[in-house]
């Protein structure tokens, strides 16, 4: 093992901020597979030192056994990761972002399931920005912002499509019949349908991925990052119900990529801890209260200077400040 394997392997920086958090420790994996590949490794460990001289064989063993026992949760992450999407055995997810998930999931299963009816709707009120680019004058590109805080009602089976009203006004969306639902535009009816398997479900999001942004699309995202920002978007449009919240989280976890953000602040103002994916100069963050867990919302930062803006600066950024169940499209909750 080189000074390269040695610094891969060795403790991640991340991993002291999730030690340091209330309810956060040293725990298992949120996937099966870590135990085979720590067998793996140490009989890889014996067939190296076939062969080399006796005098050696102790110290090697005893070296490479370390270095096997500190790669080993690493390596599980990996695999894991790659595993169900068929992303790059590169693409290495971060220990401390697979644990973080891994107790928010169990923090989102804890949750009391809403008690919802058809006919009703799921509200969620948002605050926030998105950023947008436009030519000057003398040629050049200007970025601006947009106020993108609303209010959003989302029928619970459909039937009633989804109202929204923001800064620019109010629109309707009139989903189809009862039952429908997508991934990409969900109902509370449709998520309850989803698989709580965290594999079975990544499958499904990343069979979506690549029927709906594939070759011949014109997107240029790739399935892995695709496939979060749909997790995201789930997450954050329409609360699934616990089971289904918590496997979307531990699905998460499998994404290649997936890193930590140890400090991070929402569009409200509220610190939180985020994981989150890096694509093409950008990093998209899911953000959560360090206490509870709760997701509290989402953003994209600049990780460079473009037009867009300086290296650090939040392109898009969205909070989550109420959510309920009600009665009627346009009621807020307690009214």
């Amino acid at each position: 093992m080189n000074a390269a394997d040695d610094a891969r392997c060795g403790p991640v920086e991340p991993m002291d901020s999730i030690r340091r958090m209330p309810g956060i420790s040293d725990t298992d994996l949120p996937f099966h597979g870590h135990d085979r590949i720590k067998e793996h490794l140490m009989r890889e460990t014996v067939n190296n030192l076939q062969g080399a001289p006796a005098r050696s064989r102790r110290p090697m063993a005893l070296f490479l056994a370390v270095g096997a026992a500190t790669c080993a949760v690493a390596l599980a992450t990996t695999l894991g990761a790659s595993g169900s999407g068929g992303g790059p055995v590169g693409a290495r997810t971060e220990p401390a972002a697979v644990q973080l998930l891994d107790r928010v999931a169990l923090a989102a299963q804890a949750a009391p399931a809403p008690t919802v009816r058809d006919g009703q709707f799921l509200y969620t009120k948002t605050a926030g920005h998105s950023t947008s680019l436009s030519e000057t004058a003398n040629g050049g590109m200007e970025a601006a912002r947009t106020d993108e805080s609303a209010e959003r009602w989302v029928s619970i089976d459909g039937s009633g499509g989804t109202v929204t009203r923001a800064v620019r006004g109010t629109t309707t969306d009139p989903a189809g019949g009862k039952g429908n639902g997508s991934i990409n535009g969900p109902t509370y009816r449709f998520l309850e349908s989803l698989p709580t398997d965290p594999d079975r479900l990544l499958e499904k999001i990343y069979a979506d991925a690549r029927l709906n942004h594939g070759e011949g699309s014109g997107s240029t995202t790739g399935p892995d990052q695709q496939a979060f920002v749909a997790i995201g978007d789930l997450l954050r449009t329409v609360e699934p119900p616990p089971g289904v919240s918590a496997a979307l989280y531990r699905a998460a976890a499998r994404i290649p990529g997936v890193v930590l953000v140890p400090e991070v602040t929402d569009a409200v103002g509220r610190a939180g801890v985020a994981v989150a994916r890096i694509h093409h100069g950008e990093r998209t963050e899911w953000i959560f209260d360090t206490n509870s867990m709760r997701l509290l919302g989402e953003r994209t930062v600049l990780l460079k200077d473009s037009a867009w803006g300086k290296a650090g600066t939040p392109v898009t950024s969205t909070a989550i400040v109420a959510r309920g169940v009600v009665d009627e499209a346009g009621q807020v909750p307690g009214s």
